[in-house]
């Protein structure tokens, strides 16, 4: 049925139900709607009619008995593209509820129109609304045979729960039932990863102090090297304080240039557990200047 305006779409329902007297006229006629409808969406973008197409489709399907595959199929179809249609219009509010008109029951959702509705409220910052429907869903044990079930655990995890910040939840749903019958060892694996990632995640920002205390934990090596370092100074001290020879003095100039390597270059002056060596060696080197060529510095004065 090719449709070419926004009345046409509307009179197409009340023209089925006066021509088609059989269940299966009627589940051929809604089926040629839903694309005129669909077909309305694309390249008019009239959502306002589009909804109320889809609406009144689901009303006419309704009261049709026979309830086979197909039937529900177009439903299905119906569904979603009154979906995207409130979308569309800044009606979102209004899809589960709607949605829930049609289906009586959350359990009875299909999945597909599940994981659009997880989508559309985790999108408008609105992931809240879908928390129980979702969860009640999940743990219905009809749907758990259901195609796009592993789907809608997933939507429900990464839009849902972890943002929200639902941690426990999710690691229970994970690791309980309806994760050990839907995902592989792998993946429930991955699965505990993403949520200890988010849960560090949300500690770091509630507690900033921790990231200093991870760095103190980082710097250790760091302190183990700077002792070591210090250990080496104090015994090239000393010997740079022996006698002073010539043949000897080239090598002492070579083991403060080394010294002076080491402090500024080797070593991170920023980091906190450097400035007590910093202000250490700062003195040190003032005795061994003053060691090296204070005598001369006084003779030349003299």
């Amino acid at each position: 049925m090719d449709i070419s305006s926004n009345d046409s779409i509307a009179s197409a329902l009340p023209h089925c139900r006066a021509t088609n007297t059989s269940q299966s006229s009627n589940v051929n006629s809604m089926h040629s709607l839903l694309e005129s409808a669909a077909e309305q969406f694309i390249l008019n973008k009239d959502f306002e009619t589009v909804f109320e197409t889809c609406d009144g489709a689901l009303q006419d399907l309704a009261n049709i008995e026979q309830e086979d595959e197909r039937s529900e199929e177009i439903k299905s179809g119906f569904c979603i593209l009154g979906i995207q249609a409130l979308a569309e219009l800044n009606e979102w509010c209004r899809a589960l509820p709607w949605v829930l008109q049609q289906y009586e029951f959350q359990e009875k959702i299909p999945a597909k129109i599940m994981q659009m509705c997880i989508l559309l409220y985790s999108k408008v910052g609105e992931a809240v609304v879908m928390l129980d429907v979702a969860n009640v869903w999940l743990h219905c044990v009809v749907n758990s045979r259901a195609s796009g079930f592993a789907a809608v655990m997933e939507l429900y995890l990464l839009h849902i729960l972890i943002p929200l910040g639902h941690l426990e939840e999710a690691r229970e749903l994970i690791q309980g039932r309806v994760g050990s019958c839907t995902l592989t060892m792998e993946q429930r694996q991955t699965a505990l990863d993403i949520v200890d990632e988010k849960e560090l995640q949300n500690n770091l920002a509630l507690n900033p102090s921790s990231c200093s205390s991870t760095s103190l934990i980082t710097t250790k090596p760091q302190g183990a090297i700077l002792h070591k370092l210090g250990a080496i100074i104090k015994y090239l001290y000393k010997k740079l304080l022996g006698p002073l020879s010539d043949s000897f003095r080239l090598h002492k100039v070579f083991l403060v240039a080394v010294l002076l390597y080491m402090l500024f270059i080797r070593m991170d002056p920023a980091l906190p557990s450097s400035f007590l060596w910093i202000s250490k060696l700062h003195k040190l080197f003032g005795q061994l200047w003053t060691a090296l060529f204070g005598p001369y510095y006084h003779a030349t004065k003299k």
